[in-house]
């Protein structure tokens, strides 16, 4: 019977230890466990494209049609990338800065790709199976021991489980970043594109290893959940200087438009201060011109920016690109009339890109002139018919419709956009109900309408039970 006391407290304090080796399990996983909708997407028409003109020939490689497996940018400056459980592949910003060129960046995409078609986002349950497997036995026979009256036993049993399962969940990513490691190369090879930027990258990744002194040798193998660099390195290189397109040039046409996205991204989210010491005016190239535009609007001289979009004009008059950014300046400078001429250039030269049309629609309601907002909204409706996935672009054709009258509709537009933004179940639930009531019953809109009132509903009554 006295026993029967201590039992119960070591019962209560064995969860906590599983717990324990679950959350760290999650943590190694942080890439593939922090959903992309927790970051800040970054959202650009230039950057989607060029990313998506570097993936589509790695997935026509892999066995998959073009367009099938997306790029997404997150605006985090960290040193990586990662898939979630689907067939979209997440780059940092800080990835982007890192490389000095595209074959380096797409030396990652081809790794990416190479755990999209394994399946390792879904698979990574069986090492996580596995290794709780472990733990749990080796709770159990912990909890028997300390019953028994062997508490340090007991709890040595419990340790030594736990590292034991951390083991096994180790060892299982590692061989799953190998694999991608091998597909990747497989995937370059097969588009004609050398892994020369896939070495120098893991390079630079090794490189940092050594900076902050991250130990190379065998022995901290065992606790990586990726392998050695310098073995990754030298396993690649094998495989890499025998390839076919290992002396191949580098796609200039790709270089050249990743050194202007670069260029761009820097401009973006760098200190004004630091990109102007990195682009001096002195360098009249194109991709020195867009940083320094970007960096002077952010400091809030739009005429300085606006002089280097002329100067970028001069070199491309029918350059969408350009013409957007012109656009954009001038109608965050507070002159959305002025910026119409140019963002309408530049949704007809890109073929209504859906991102450029979007701006387009909110300069034309900035305006604040109604005779523009049947403009508006017949813009704002390609855009989301080519790109529903634009929470900004629902929001501004939610305004278009509160204008006309008609409420039912923007209540509708509103529910897209709460839909997509992460934690707004509530809202879209009752934007989406608040729309169905005065809709007409069976229309394609009440039917999306419903849709989304039954994922919304459904996530409201998970986060209720989670509380």
């Amino acid at each position: 019977m006295t026993a029967l006391p201590l039992h119960r407290t070591r019962a209560v304090r064995a969860p906590r230890h599983l717990i324990r080796i679950l959350l760290t399990m999650l943590a190694v996983l942080a890439f593939a466990a922090r959903p992309a909708m927790a970051q800040s997407i970054l959202r650009d028409a230039e950057t989607e494209q060029l990313f998506q003109d570097m993936m589509d020939p790695l997935t026509v490689a892999a066995g998959l049609q073009p367009g099938q497996v997306r790029v997404h940018l997150l605006g985090d400056r960290s040193i990586n990338a990662f898939v979630a459980g689907s067939q979209d592949v997440y780059v940092f910003a800080g990835l982007i800065e890192a490389a000095d060129t595209a074959e380096e960046v797409q030396g990652v995409l081809a790794h990416e790709l190479g755990h999209i078609i394994g399946g390792h986002a879904i698979r990574i349950n069986e090492g996580a199976s596995a290794a709780t497997g472990i733990s749990l036995l080796s709770l159990l026979l912990g909890a028997a021991a300390i019953a028994a009256g062997g508490g340090e036993a007991g709890m040595g049993i419990m340790m030594a489980g736990q590292q034991a399962a951390l083991g096994k969940f180790l060892a299982f990513s590692r061989v799953q970043e190998s694999t991608a490691d091998a597909a990747g190369a497989q995937y370059l090879s097969a588009a004609g594109i050398s892994g020369r930027g896939s070495l120098t990258f893991f390079k630079k990744l090794q490189n940092l290893e050594f900076r902050y002194a991250v130990k190379q040798d065998d022995d901290q193998a065992y606790g990586r959940t990726h392998p050695m660099s310098g073995d990754r390195i030298q396993t690649l290189r094998e495989v890499y200087v025998i390839d076919p397109a290992w002396e191949k040039p580098a796609d200039p046409d790709i270089e050249r438009r990743f050194q202007r996205v670069k260029a761009k991204l820097s401009g973006y989210m760098t200190d004004p201060d630091r990109t102007l010491r990195k682009y001096p005016e002195t360098d009249t190239s194109i991709p020195a011109r867009y940083a320094r535009a970007y960096a002077w609007h952010r400091s809030a001289y739009p005429q300085k920016a606006l002089a280097e979009v002329e100067a970028l004009l001069a070199t491309d008059r029918d350059d969408p690109y350009f013409l957007e950014l012109e656009g954009q300046i001038l109608l965050e400078s507070g002159r959305p009339k002025e910026a119409l001429p140019p963002l309408r250039e530049a949704v007809a030269k890109s073929r209504s890109q859906p991102l450029i049309a979007a701006t387009l629609g909110h300069a034309l309601i900035a305006t604040e002139d109604p005779a523009n907002f049947a403009e508006a909204e017949k813009v704002l409706r390609t855009a989301v018919a080519l790109d529903n996935k634009n929470p900004f672009a629902w929001y501004q054709l939610g305004i278009v419709y509160a204008n006309k009258g008609d409420q039912s509709r923007a209540a509708l537009a509103s529910a897209e956009r709460y839909n997509l933004q992460g934690g707004q179940a509530a809202l879209a639930l009752r934007n989406a109900e608040m729309a169905m009531q005065g809709l007409p019953q069976g229309s394609p809109d009440w039917i999306r309408a419903q849709d989304i009132s039954l994922v919304a509903r459904a996530e409201v009554e998970r986060t209720r039970k989670r509380r």
